[in-house]
């Protein structure tokens, strides 16, 4: 199969742009023209990776766009086409016009999204599945896009914590950059000059200025080269990314709240695929699989492997020692009233809740501890400079 970009005119006349997959020209020509698409300029392009990442509101839409449309009776071939041949995200178009393919050539919209499994996850695919074996899609869709949406919500609310603190300490290096490299030098010239003994927080404050001044080039490069290391070699050893994120779980104030968003993932994950009609084995599985955390993936493979050897489902969780006691609790209580993709929705409920509290906590205390670092530090050079230069303006005969 090859990717080919096209220009085509449809039957208003109206100049359409594309690309799509297929296996020569011939048969491009007659997938357009099925389309009711007369092909005027066709070109090889290569399929880009850039292309194919599409980013979390644009998945929403096109989970939106799919709902909408087979709900309101329209084959998916059509509504596949329409979103490859409209105006939108390059890497939806890119998408969508591999599915065409795909599902054109007799294939489920669920194992045709095997082949881009860098948009559609694990769980995406299995709940689409449940779907198809039910012939409705669309509540599956409208479900699939909710879910997205709390999740973006919650990364929303989690991103604001980083703002404030990378803007007011953006400003705070500069400032201090510029006081090191321009304002220090000149004021430690004069002190020299007039041969004075300087407090010990103005010889510290001029020894950190000179070294800044000829050494402050290789942080970059230095912080550049430790970053790729750690970032190659956790890519190659599973055993060192499990303990990092291990790490970003224990973390003061962040990790909590890492976890609790990692939990409400598992817990919405888990309910989604439990009320499509997925065993529960499968169902752990496949939550396991779409779970970028080690730890926390570790902790539901081996509550699946308790599970298919017998074991309770809250017992299960409860055996693997990772999982708090308030999920255990609500998974009993689930399978004691049937009703366990309730339960989860409860844990979901409380967890986002709980995260999104801590978030605002957590923002509304790194706002005052941010300025007093800062008023701190500008204080400590201020003081170092001053006091000599008051020492020297006593000194002068009047």
């Amino acid at each position: 199969m090859s990717c080919y970009r096209y220009r085509a005119c449809d039957a208003h006349g109206q100049i359409v742009q594309g690309e799509i997959e297929a296996a020569n020209h011939a048969e491009l020509e007659t997938r357009l023209r099925g389309r009711g698409l007369e092909p005027i300029h066709i070109k090889t392009s290569r399929p880009s990776w850039r292309r194919q990442r599409i980013p979390r509101r644009e998945l929403i839409h096109f989970c939106f766009h799919l709902e909408q449309m087979l709900g309101a009776g329209v084959p998916i071939l059509d509504v596949l086409a329409d979103l490859a041949d409209g105006q939108g995200h390059p890497g939806v178009k890119a998408v969508a016009s591999g599915l065409y393919a795909e599902v054109e050539r007799g294939q489920p919209l669920s194992s045709a999204m095997k082949q881009h499994p860098q948009v559609f996850d694990e769980v995406f695919r299995c709940m689409l599945h449940a779907g198809e074996s039910t012939g409705d899609l669309a509540p599956v869709l409208r479900q699939i896009g909710a879910d997205l949406a709390r999740a973006d919500e919650l990364r929303a609310n989690a991103r604001k914590i980083v703002i404030y603190p990378l803007v007011v300490g953006s400003v705070l290096c500069v400032a201090i950059a510029v006081a090191l490299t321009q304002v220090v030098p000149q004021v430690a010239t004069l002190f020299r000059s007039n041969g004075q003994v300087l407090p010990l927080s103005t010889r510290l404050l001029i020894g950190f200025s000179d070294w800044f001044r000829h050494y402050a080039w290789l942080l970059p490069p230095i912080i550049i080269a430790l970053a790729a290391t750690l970032s190659v070699a956790a890519a190659r050893q599973p055993s060192l990314r499990r303990r990092l994120h291990s790490f970003a779980l224990r973390l003061p104030l962040v990790g909590p709240i890492t976890q609790r968003l990692a939990l409400a993932r598992t817990a919405s994950l888990l309910a989604m695929l439990y009320a499509s009609g997925i065993t529960v084995i499968d169902a752990i599985a496949s939550t396991a699989r779409a779970t970028p955390n080690l730890v926390i993936r570790q902790g539901i493979e081996t509550a699946g492997t308790h599970i298919a050897a017998g074991q309770g489902i809250a017992s299960a969780f409860e055996s693997t020692g990772f999982f708090p006691r308030l999920v255990t609790r609500m998974l009993r209580v689930g399978e004691q009233t049937g009703r366990i993709d309730s339960a989860l929705g409860q844990l979901v409920y409380f967890y986002e809740r709980d995260a999104r509290e801590a978030i605002e906590r957590l923002q509304a205390s790194i706002e005052p501890a941010l300025t007093i670092v800062m008023g701190l530090l500008m204080l400590w050079i201020a003081i170092a400079v001053l006091g000599p230069i008051y020492d020297i303006i006593t000194r002068m005969p009047v």
